[in-house]
This record gives C-alpha cells, sequence and structure tokens, in this order.
C-alpha cells in the first residue's frame, strides 16, 4: 500500500486535537513526528496518525 502525508488541516480533523495540543505532544515524544515536505510545509504519515488515533482509543477502554 502506498503511504499517504496529510497536512495539519486533516490531522486536526482525525485527532480532535488543536495545533498546540499537537506540536506540545510531539515535543513530549507522546504524538508522531511531522517530517519536511521543504520550505517552511510539513507533514505526517496519515499510518502514524491512524495508529496514534488507534493506540488512543485501546487505552481509554482499559
Amino acid at each position: 500500500m502506498r503511504k499517504q502525508i496529510i497536512r495539519l488541516p486533516d490531522v486536526k480533523k482525525q485527532t480532535g486535537l488543536s495545533r498546540s495540543s499537537i506540536y506540545l505532544r510531539m515535543s513530549k515524544g507522546e504524538f508522531p513526528q511531522n517530517i519536511s515536505l521543504g520550505g517552511r510545509a510539513v507533514g505526517w504519515v496519515s499510518d502514524d496518525i491512524s495508529q496514534w488515533v488507534d493506540h488512543c482509543i485501546a487505552e481509554s477502554q482499559k
């Protein structure tokens, strides 16, 4: 399967987190790191975000 890169608005929609929460969790190592797309553009690997969401759901159901 081909990997897909998603931008911040889609990451916010998928996770329900704000921009500041995403970057705070990234700095603490609690959220997938973004990747540089050149210049000031960044994105996230879609599979990484999906796995993070799945992990959060699993943790909440313990």
